[in-house]
């Protein structure tokens, strides 16, 4: 968080009640978002060292699975390596919103950057969308990338309907907004610029028993009961709904693509990280008193 962006929230703060975010109305919520908005994405595209890392993993993942794992799935006409590419897709929302959005307000908070923020009259309401925005940005440059991999390198074939593209905007949108505000309440639990192992670990699990990188199909009853509880399994089936062959829906636990119950899950946990973000978002660190 730079001087700048402070200074550029501040100045579109004014006239909000300082101190009392959750007093301001939604049109004053709006209008300091969009600020938050400019600023979170310009700070982004500021840091290179973030943008190989977020740009590159999930690319070497998918060459990695795609070179190991090879032929059709079994009873459909989709291959392992069209199944990693969606998986991928799925994991470039997770680890943006998840993981890196989790340690990043953390840092901030860590660094009395939100310590800053606090003393502008900006809602805490205004500085989340501008987190989501942010890794709405990213995610759609990392998607465009890992669907260009995909075509050229894996076999993946884009949709030729608008209905598809349709579903896979919805099921982004929800996924992602679902991941950032989870992300943000998350961040609460890194206490230390060394502690991102506590996020990290429980997102690499999740990730596994999600269908991020084994077929869910093939995990046992009970951990795919466990996984259809989170919304990462939800997101990645979304994605397989748009880009993989209409007959591996047959292959998925209830042979169907189970757009209706998708949407629920993904929205419901959207007001589960809204109200995490709202009951443990912090602009002080535990040190500050």
């Amino acid at each position: 968080m730079t001087t700048e962006g402070v200074v550029e929230t501040a100045a579109a703060a004014t006239g909000a009640e300082a101190g009392r975010p959750g007093r301001a109305p939604a049109g004053e919520v709006w209008r300091i978002g969009k600020v938050r908005m400019r600023v979170e994405i310009r700070q982004l595209t500021r840091n290179s060292s973030l943008l190989i890392y977020t740009f590159a993993l999930p690319v070497v993942m998918l060459l990695l699975f795609g070179t190991i794992f090879r032929g059709e799935i079994a009873g459909t006409s989709a291959t392992y390596q069209q199944v990693y590419a969606t998986g991928m897709i799925g994991m470039c929302v997770i680890n943006g919103a998840l993981q890196n959005l989790a340690y990043a307000v953390a840092i901030e908070r860590h660094t009395k950057a939100l310590k800053r923020l606090r003393t502008t009259p900006m809602p805490a309401a205004s500085y989340f969308l501008g987190k989501v925005a942010s890794v709405l940005a990213a995610t759609l440059a990392q998607v465009a990338v890992m669907l260009l991999v995909g075509v050229m390198v894996m076999g993946l074939r884009l949709p030729a309907d608008a209905g598809r593209w349709f579903t896979f905007a919805w099921v982004l949108v929800l996924g992602a907004t679902a991941c950032s505000l989870l992300g943000i309440g998350m961040s609460s639990l890194i206490r230390s610029e060394q502690g991102s192992a506590i996020v990290w670990l429980p997102i690499m699990v999740l990730q596994f028993i999600s269908g991020v990188f084994i077929v869910f199909s093939t995990l046992p009853k009970a951990v795919q009961e466990i996984g259809a509880v989170f919304p990462v399994k939800w997101l990645c089936q979304g994605m397989r709904s748009v880009f993989l062959p209409e007959d591996f829906k047959y292959s998925e636990p209830a042979h169907s693509w189970e757009h209706g119950r998708l949407a629920l899950v993904l929205g419901l946990w959207c007001v589960v990280g809204l109200v995490l973000c709202l009951r443990t978002f912090s602009w002080r660190g535990r040190d500050d008193g």
